[in-house]
């Protein structure tokens, strides 16, 4: 497992040395989720984004977090939406010079691991676990929960077989028989769920302080040289997360969220009914990106590192954190 994510982490941070200063872009590349259903994703169907912006947007798909990186690294790639934060401190921590520019989305019960049913195993009797092959998405958030679960219920690590899989490849494991219990979120999860049984519920992981959120990140220099146009980004998805969360326009936002997800509207209605969309005065308040992110950050980072997954932590992550796009968004609006 530590082979496979400092792969990962070594070749973004090799890559991160030389990203170069971005010039003013004529287009924007931005990284997002099938199977995520988001607020956002009503705004970027409808065109708000290109209008407000006044350019063209490349909207590219990934599978996980780290993929965002890397493709952040190499410059492909300008904003990520939803970048889990786990994939984030990898990235952050191997030197690559990125940052959170907002919260996109708390998803306590999106993010889990299920056990396959035919082996009958929950809460009470997890520690019959040990032994057993699971996949799991690398140096994502689903791979924190992992972790966390797993120290919580007493299971050695090098006791486990665990295949580094994406959500999707990792829930067709799982109904084939190739793993014993699989992680992940989205529509992977829910696929997951027709096989198996979680160990925990979402609640009971907030109680143990695993906390499950993504947030929106982009290359410090980007941030630094386009922070106006990434305000009027993070306002159209403000200004969608608020026409969501006034609960007037599900009938109108869901059918064309689930098309732009590529879910169908009952999966899509299931889905975003478990996540929860900050706005933005609380988005900007110690909960969030006043302090309690960066705190998290490192906590997050120290697990890693005691799971042997990365090398090192930062001492910080205070400047992992730029909130100043943000609240010029929020003065705008």
């Amino acid at each position: 497992m530590k082979k496979l994510l400092l792969g990962a982490v070594g070749a973004i941070a090799l890559m991160a040395p030389f990203q170069a200063a971005q010039a003013q872009p004529e287009e924007l590349t931005v990284a997002y989720f099938l199977e995520w259903p988001m607020p956002m994703m009503y705004a970027k169907e409808k065109g708000a984004y290109e209008e407000a912006l006044g350019m063209p947007i490349n909207w590219r798909s990934f599978e996980t977090g780290t993929a965002m990186s890397a493709a952040m690294a190499s410059g492909d790639v300008q904003i990520s939406v939803s970048q889990g934060v786990p994939p984030f401190v990898v990235a952050a921590s191997a030197g690559q010079d990125i940052q959170i520019v907002d919260v996109a989305v708390s998803y306590s019960d999106n993010d889990n691991c299920v056990v396959k049913s035919d082996l009958e195993i929950d809460a009470d009797s997890a520690s019959e676990l040990a032994g057993k092959k699971v996949a799991v998405p690398l140096g994502t958030a689903a791979h924190y929960g992992f972790l966390r679960q797993m120290d919580h219920f007493g299971i050695d690590l090098a006791s486990l077989d665990v295949v580094n899989m994406a959500p999707p490849e990792g829930a067709a494991a799982l109904a084939q028989g190739a793993v014993d219990f699989a992680c992940g979120y989205g529509g992977g999860l829910t696929r997951m769920k027709e096989h198996g049984n979680v160990l925990i519920t979402g609640a009971e992981k907030e109680e143990l302080g695993i906390l499950v959120f993504d947030v929106t990140t982009a290359p410090a220099d980007f941030i630094a040289e386009e922070g106006e146009l990434l305000s009027k980004f993070l306002a159209v998805t403000a200004k969608a997360n608020m026409a969501w969360n006034s609960g007037m326009m599900d009938d109108v936002m869901l059918p064309v969220i689930a098309e732009s997800s590529g879910m169908d509207l009952d999966a899509a209605r299931t889905a975003i009914g478990t996540m929860k969309f900050p706005g933005v005065a609380e988005q900007l308040s110690q909960k969030w990106l006043g302090g309690n992110s960066q705190t998290f950050m490192k906590g997050v980072a120290d697990v890693f590192v005691e799971a042997g997954s990365i090398d090192s932590a930062l001492d910080s992550y205070e400047d992992a954190v730029n909130a100043e796009p943000l609240q010029a968004a929020a003065d705008s609006m």
